[in-house]
């Protein structure tokens, strides 16, 4: 019924207002009950007139008399007194005139407001008033607060929220009795009704448990369902060949880490078995995971299958082509690589496709072109998806559909993820951690540079331009903005291109460019054709320029540290110093957070701190990753994740039937369905 029950079934809702709630996703009843309070402002504590300080208040009080008049310039106020046992206080509002014919005299309300000097004397300055009742709505407690649009605030969202929390009796349970009992938890239809209308803290509280114990325990279920799934496919064995693994190690430039080899061993085990792997390497910028992919597919190479590697984007794709072709050279496999991108002639990916059907091709490397229903893969024995929370189920199916079988599947992320987050995100994978980087390997250098030393700093830039280096310029937007003051990377780029930095070659990257353009401009960057690249964050995955050596972000307080950390690791990647500059946006003082940053060059305590401070989307940003979905659930409360994780395990294991629980079914099923989790 809820589902269903259109907005305008509500009393004052029509059309207009409808359009204005669909602008914040909500379209029917059961959507507007689940728009959660983004925060409260608390007017819970009624306070006696007599003892009444500046600042916030709540009082019950009646009104004695109200009047309105017209002063200067055509403003309009209305005064009116209010009093209670212990005395009285005026009461003021501007340009409110209804005001005077809507106050009930001698009736007893409740006033929340500022208390504070007006005109020289103490008063409620535009208080909210509503008539004493047993569970008053806007004033007198605490009083959730939502993200609003224009023409729609949080008292007319408050309004039709009270509306359809009386039919909540509709709502049935949706988790079985034992695990309500078991984890405390508080009724489902409660915890809605106190996240919205809470009576007190503690209430709060309880209901904020609730909600979010329920969207841990969903992803958890779904999890561990899809795992279960995984489990019972059947994947091509692929055997070990130590001669092989020895003659590839043998002609790298560098010595493998510990961390490679433990891992590289872990996925070798993992491919011999005919359960389809399902591993995540998660590894801090530069910690050597394309050198760990690239050995897990020679074993599948060397016995005639075929090798998918999939990335979000082309520039990223074509610069895994070049980096792999060159590891394989020395073992004379490199033949077998080719690459699949959207923006190749059509000559071109017709010659590709070919080649991968007749298996000429055995380590394709590509975007989503690789899932094109022209692209036969029949032999495909493993898939290698680069930043993997990008790619989800309904790939995977596809590249399922097209090997006959299920493939053994390697997912990479650059990403540090804490583990708590990586726990809730990944249940359902194996995850291994490299934590050590290639030996000589330089940190960066950071450092939080005022606007006004901009020039200062441009002097100390150019000498490293001169010097023959080259500069990375990374701003939060690509446009101005009328509503933000951060730098644009069209202006940066038309300031430093005509002013600044003049006598440089300067070129310009952001996502809205055509894909032929932005390649060809990364060529550019690439083969030393340009000396300054500004840009958005389209570079902060994977991007490999040896010779560039500055890193310069404006507007660092926009970005989460993970995703500094990620741009800063662009540079520095040779033999040569890299140095990143963080240029404010204002003089003010730069957080402890940014400061963190100069010194501490370890990605996974930065993730954990700015999980700590900003929470998951400081990692992902938003959009990024919106099957996360947890508008509720902290993921520092180590305790919540464990309990609900745990709950989902018993789920199981008591095998329960999901079909007896409609709500639960439905979000499970949609979270597996379109979850990246695997």
């Amino acid at each position: 019924m809820l589902q269903t029950t259109l907005l305008t079934d509500l009393k004052g809702v029509g059309p207009a207002q409808s359009q204005k709630f669909e602008s914040l996703g909500i379209r029917s009843v059961h959507e507007l009950i689940e728009y959660w309070p983004r925060r409260y402002d608390d007017y819970s504590l009624l306070t006696p007139i007599s003892a009444l300080k500046p600042g916030m208040v709540s009082i019950k009080a009646v009104i004695k008399q109200t009047k309105g008049r017209y002063v200067r310039r055509g403003m309009h106020l209305t005064e009116a007194v209010a009093s209670d046992d212990s005395g009285s206080v005026r009461l003021i509002w501007f340009n409110q005139p209804y005001r005077e014919k809507s106050i009930q005299t001698n009736k007893a309300y409740y006033l929340s407001a500022k208390y504070s000097l007006s005109h020289q004397r103490f008063c409620l300055i535009n208080p909210s008033i509503e008539l004493v009742s047993e569970i008053p709505l806007n004033v007198a407690r605490i009083i959730p607060i939502y993200r609003e649009t224009k023409g729609l605030n949080s008292r007319q969202i408050r309004a039709a929220v009270k509306q359809g929390l009386g039919i909540l009796d509709q709502i049935p349970e949706s988790l079985p009795k034992w695990l309500i009992n078991d984890y405390q938890l508080m009724p489902l239809a409660q915890a809605i009704r106190a996240i919205h209308f809470p009576k007190d803290s503690k209430k709060l509280s309880l209901a904020t448990k609730r909600l979010g114990f329920d969207e841990v325990f969903c992803l958890s279920l779904a999890s561990l369902l899809n795992k279960s799934d995984n489990q019972d496919q059947l994947s091509l064995s692929i055997q070990f060949k130590q001669e092989l693994a020895r003659n590839f190690v043998s002609h790298l430039p560098f010595k493998l880490t510990d961390a490679q080899r433990r891992i590289i061993w872990q996925i070798y085990q993992d491919l011999q078995k005919n359960q389809p792997m399902n591993r995540l390497v998660e590894g801090d910028v530069g910690s050597g995971k394309t050198v760990v992919a690239t050995m897990a597919a020679l074993m599948a190479i060397e016995q005639g299958y075929q090798v998918a590697l999939m990335t979000p984007t082309e520039l990223l794709a074509r610069q895994h082509a070049n980096t792999i072709f060159n590891l394989l050279k020395p073992l004379g496999m490199a033949k077998v690589v080719d690459l699949l991108v959207g923006s190749m002639k059509p000559a071109a990916k017709a010659k590709a496709r070919a080649a991968i059907a007749e298996a000429k091709a055995q380590f394709i490397i590509g975007t989503q072109a690789l899932l094109d229903e022209k692209v036969d893969m029949r032999r495909l024995a493993l898939v290698i998806i680069d930043e993997q929370h990008r790619f989800g189920v309904d790939q995977r199916k596809i590249l399922i559909r097209k090997a006959g079988h299920m493939p053994h599947f390697l997912s990479l992320s650059a990403t540090p993820i804490p583990r708590s987050l990586a726990l809730t995100l990944y249940g359902e994978l194996d995850i291994s951690v490299l934590d050590s980087k290639p030996p000589g390997r330089k940190a960066v250098i950071t450092e939080i540079v005022s606007p006004n030393s901009r020039q200062q700093l441009f002097k100390k830039i150019d000498q490293q331009l001169a010097a023959g280096r080259q500069m990375f310029v990374v701003c939060p937007l690509i446009n101005e903005s009328d509503k933000l003051t951060a730098a644009s990377a069209e202006k940066v780029y038309n300031q430093l291109k005509t002013k600044d930095f003049k006598h440089r070659r300067v070129g310009l990257l952001h996502g809205k460019l055509l894909a032929i353009d932005k390649n060809e401009t990364m060529r550019q960057f690439v083969n030393g054709e340009i000396d300054i690249l500004v840009s958005t964050t389209v570079i902060e995955v994977g991007v490999d320029v040896q010779n560039a050596t500055i890193m310069l972000i404006e507007g660092p307080e926009r970005f989460g540290l993970a995703q500094i950390h990620q741009l800063r690791g662009r540079v520095g990647r040779g033999r040569d110093q890299g140095y990143c500059y963080l240029v404010m946006s204002d003089s003010s003082q730069p957080n402890g957070r940014l400061r963190a940053l100069e010194s501490n060059n370890d990605g996974f305590a930065l993730a954990e701190l700015d999980l700590e401070l900003r929470g998951p989307g400081a990692i992902y940003g938003t959009m990024q990753h919106g099957q996360l979905d947890l508008r509720i659930a902290k993921l520092t409360d180590t305790k919540l994740i464990a309990e609900a994780r745990q709950a989902a395990d018993r789920f199981l294991e008591k095998k329960e039937n999901l079909l007896n629980y409609e709500q639960l079914n439905n979000r499970v099923s949609s979270l597996r369905a379109v979850t990246n989790l695997n």
